[in-house]
């Protein structure tokens, strides 16, 4: 059985406890020479719309996105030890990432906001990278809206991978923003109430799996394993 497993990072395999809003605040600063005058917005949206929504916010006109790309990366370097020392992986991650990445004919890759590199910042400062096939992934710097990564990700499974059009995909992930990029995509959605948002509200955009964490190994793998066959 094939399946290709696209993996959310913040508040569903890690908490990055605050780490995020600072990179944002300080690219942002890199960007204009000052502080922001609050934190970023997030949930769930794509480094593109983070970043513009926060420089929108403050009457900054908003450079070329290589210059915006330049400052999150810069703004995202060396953060491994604070994320170390101040964040963790969500209970059960790291076992379900092993065991996926060990399926016969599964890809196992992420779907993210974030752009790629400070993705490597936050999988790599727990160890998390090793189990993912990265390279197949989608990454906040190649769209503006969460639904049209998964395109993004299909296509680089079947051009890297070889697999099929018809293989089925699974998103995993916190946010409605998540199961808003499934259901408008012909993907299957896990949602996982490990972020802000509770299981109502999740269940009001539209996802009919919920879990409160990946800490049930075999039950996230069974529901995968279901997936596959459909």
């Amino acid at each position: 059985m094939q399946l290709i497993v696209l993996w959310d990072i913040d508040h569903t395999l890690i908490e990055n406890a605050g780490v995020s809003k600072e990179i944002y605040a300080t690219a942002f600063s890199l960007l204009t020479g000052r502080e922001p005058d609050g934190p970023a917005r997030t949930e769930g949206r794509t480094d593109r719309l983070i970043m513009r929504e926060l420089l929108v916010r403050h009457d900054v006109p908003v450079p070329d996105w290589a210059v915006v790309e330049a400052a999150l990366i810069k703004a995202g370097e060396g953060r491994e030890e604070h994320l170390r020392r101040r964040g963790s992986v969500l209970p059960g991650a790291d076992e379900v990432l092993a065991a996926a990445a060990g399926q016969h004919g599964w890809i196992s890759s992420v779907l993210t906001g974030n752009i790629e590199t400070n993705a490597m910042v936050k999988l790599s400062a727990f160890g998390l990278d090793t189990f993912l096939d990265l390279s197949v992934g989608a990454y906040g710097a190649d769209a503006d809206l969460r639904p049209d990564l998964v395109e993004v990700a299909r296509e680089r499974a079947r051009q890297l991978r070889g697999v099929g059009e018809d293989v089925p995909v699974v998103l995993v992930g916190d946010t409605p923003r998540d199961v808003e990029a499934a259901l408008m995509t012909g993907s299957q959605i896990i949602a996982v109430a490990s972020g802000i948002h509770s299981q109502e509200e999740l269940r009001a955009a539209g996802a009919s799996v919920i879990l409160k964490d990946l800490s049930e190994t075999s039950q996230v793998l069974d529901l995968l394993e279901c997936a596959a066959q459909r």
